[in-house]
């Protein structure tokens, strides 16, 4: 149970966040207990939706969006976004059980992808300390100035969730994926 109140319903929702819990239902076809428990800030489910979507238009394809996912909830501990990225990664972006343990691991099976996956959690490990050396990494994988921005908003974004879920114990929806271990 978690440690403050999930609406059960998009109607248990406050008014304003009801129709944003909408939209989520027409894209997912269900609602997970994370917007639900968001959901108690329309201005927090506005600006976490708001940011997802831009990202979506963004640069960065699908898959390395999943992959940068998983990473981040691997080195944040968070089974709540372990699961529901494992999920996504699997059904959505098409990702292998290879690439998916690489992905937790911080690496990627993808060459391009890896700079971008080590970058990710070289910014999270770090709490942003990075050095030259590892943004002339991401930069030689062939990322834009513009991309690299992406990926910090994707750590940035998945970070809140992280921390949203681990601190606030979102009951988990997805099938269970536990975190190898926090960094």
């Amino acid at each position: 149970m978690s440690r403050i109140a999930t609406p059960a319903t998009i109607a248990d929702a406050p008014a304003k966040s009801q129709p944003l819990l909408e939209m989520v239902n027409a894209q997912l076809g269900v609602v997970p207990n994370m917007f639900r428990l968001i959901a108690n800030s329309p201005a927090t489910l506005e600006g976490y939706l708001g940011i997802g979507a831009a990202l979506a238009k963004g640069a960065l394809p699908a898959a390395t969006r999943e992959r940068i996912a998983l990473a981040v909830a691997e080195v944040n501990g968070c089974d709540y976004c372990l699961s529901a990225h494992t999920y996504l990664g699997r059904n959505l972006a098409k990702l292998d059980d290879a690439e998916m343990t690489a992905n937790r691991s911080g690496a990627s099976n993808d060459p391009k992808a890896d700079a971008a996956v080590r970058f990710a959690a070289t910014l999270v490990r770090e709490r942003g300390q990075v050095g030259a050396a590892d943004l002339s990494e991401v930069k030689l994988a062939g990322y834009s100035d513009g991309q690299i921005l992406e990926i910090f908003l994707h750590v940035a974004l998945n970070t809140f969730t992280n921390y949203v879920n681990e601190a606030l114990k979102t009951e988990i929806d997805f099938p269970v994926v536990t975190a190898r271990k926090a960094a």
